[in-house]
């Protein structure tokens, strides 16, 4: 039986300050006839995540991570503003209901919304736990339909133009994430080295501007307990932007890992995608294609970028774990993701393809 996303006992070291959350939830909710009840959605490397129960009403609390300095991933007015504006026009998002600035409280920034009751497909989700192959072919197909949705959205009319530039939005990406990645940089990677080059120098012409995810997979979409190939919500919005969709589309493709790919790739589960029903990356394009009507013409240039971008993600966590910034072991071996993904990308550049690379 496929389960229910459900939070547990919150991490060491990133408790919430219970009596200070109770005194402001009382302010904006009212009174509550029994305690808050704090637990913790636990699978996320970033922001953080927590369950709150307040008068019997179950909401969502999204924080930074402790330590953090990377400050445009994690600006939580930011994220509420997205929903905010998001929420009125579109119904696969949660809405959010307030944000607060005050860092007393809990010792940061932080945003409560609603929460979304669904399945989440986590990386490392049990076999068993696994929709059947049929359902996981249609859930498929309506992940990357609702990806091209997100991408017809009339961002302007939503409030959501100066959330970016647009224009010279891939130029941007690659120069940004190189610097990231130099700024937190542990270990000598040449793959690394040679992708920055590389993406600078084959950067494709921009197709348009349009509001994009920009973290868009498997485990950041809510799905129908009853049926389990449709998508009520989409979650973590804290990298959405105006940008080019086909970068985008990268970034899915980057966690988008296959059966047959390299067996540390598989190990490491960046997405649970390898379970039978689920299409190649190839098939992945051509319905992209299919319900975007916008041609893929360099499939490799965003595959590369995809991993190249996870790569640096993974650095950043990284680095906050050497640094002391976090004692969770879990980002003990993350270097090992940035190794193999560049890897990876490299392989697909040389060999110009996104399939069947070893």
């Amino acid at each position: 039986m496929i389960e229910l996303d459900s939070p547990g006992e919150v991490r060491k070291s990133e408790e919430l300050n219970n009596l200070n959350l109770s005194f402001y939830l009382k302010k904006k909710l009212g009174s509550s006839k029994t305690p808050l009840v704090i637990s913790q959605f636990k699978k996320g490397f970033s922001n953080l995540t927590y369950s709150i129960i307040w008068d019997k009403n179950e909401y969502v609390l999204r924080k930074p991570p402790f330590g953090t300095n990377i400050k445009s991933g994690h600006d939580m007015r930011r994220e509420y503003n997205v929903l905010s504006n998001l929420s009125k026009y579109y119904n696969k998002v949660p809405k959010a209901y307030f944000f607060e600035d005050d860092k007393n409280i809990i010792g940061s920034s932080f945003y409560v919304m609603q929460r979304l009751n669904g399945i989440i497909l986590r990386p490392n989700t049990p076999e068993s736990l696994m929709p059947d192959k049929k359902d996981i072919s249609k859930l498929s197909k309506n992940f990357i339909k609702t990806l091209t949705e997100l991408h017809a959205l009339q961002y302007k009319k939503m409030g959501l133009d100066d959330l970016g530039k647009g224009v010279g939005y891939g130029m941007r990406q690659i120069v940004g994430w190189s610097e990231r990645y130099k700024n937190s940089k542990t270990d000598d990677i040449k793959e690394m080295n040679s992708l920055m080059s590389w993406l600078i120098n084959n950067l494709p012409k921009q197709n348009k501007s349009s509001l994009i995810h920009n973290d868009y997979k498997y485990d950041n979409v809510v799905l129908d307990k009853d049926n389990i190939s449709k998508i009520v919500g989409v979650l973590d919005w804290e990298m959405s932007t105006i940008g080019d969709p086909l970068f985008d589309l990268g970034t899915t493709l980057g966690y988008w890992v296959q059966s047959n790919d390299h067996p540390m790739l598989r190990k490491i589960s960046l997405s649970s995608t390898t379970a039978e029903g689920n299409p190649s990356r190839l098939t992945l394009i051509d319905i992209y294609e299919k319900y975007s009507k916008v041609k893929v013409n360099n499939p490799v240039f965003y595959y590369a970028y995809g991993l190249f971008k996870i790569c640096v993600i993974v650095q950043q966590i990284y680095y906050r774990f050497k640094k002391g910034y976090t004692d969770d072991k879990r980002f003990s071996n993350l270097i090992d993701i940035v190794k193999i993904c560049s890897l990876v990308a490299r392989r697909s550049i040389e060999k110009n393809k996104i399939d069947d690379l070893f």
